[in-house]
């Protein structure tokens, strides 16, 4: 089940419910694990810097930040996406919104799938999971139109 929020923000253009579902669903699939239950919740820069500050004791601006509550195979989890940030990035990397914003929650979704990203070995695996997981999107998209 993915459940999607709006924290302190109006809806975010594109965001499908059933998408993210189909699409997390294939993801977990593909990493031999289950989906569980996900809430991504969109929210603005200020809201996930206090969560920052407030959990994790850091005083900066991210694009994600994710809760796992994964067990096993289950994969479980809370996702908190900055779409202010998401839009920077966006921007700063001369990609359309929508294609950042499916990066970021991908790359939630494979936190939650054990992969990590604070060393650069584990950066660039994540690098290559999240293009390859981005590639499904394509066949999701397709599929729900």
């Amino acid at each position: 089940m993915v459940d999607v929020f709006f924290e302190d923000i109006e809806e975010v253009p594109g965001v499908n419910p059933e998408f993210l579902f189909a699409w997390y669903s294939q993801v977990c699939e593909n990493e031999s694990k289950n989906l569980g239950e996900i809430s991504v919740v969109f929210c603005s820069d200020e809201h996930l810097l206090e969560m920052n500050k407030e959990y994790l004791q850091h005083d900066y601006y991210t694009d994600i930040i994710t809760f796992d509550y994964t067990q096993g195979d289950l994969v479980s989890g809370d996702l908190f996406i900055s779409v202010d940030r998401v839009e920077d990035n966006a921007d700063e990397f001369d990609v359309p919104f929508q294609d950042e914003l499916h990066r970021v929650c991908v790359h939630g979704l494979l936190h939650l799938c054990g992969y990590k990203d604070k060393s650069s070995d584990d950066e660039r695996l994540m690098r290559l999971k999240e293009n390859e997981m981005l590639e499904l999107r394509r066949f999701h998209v397709k599929h729900l139109r």
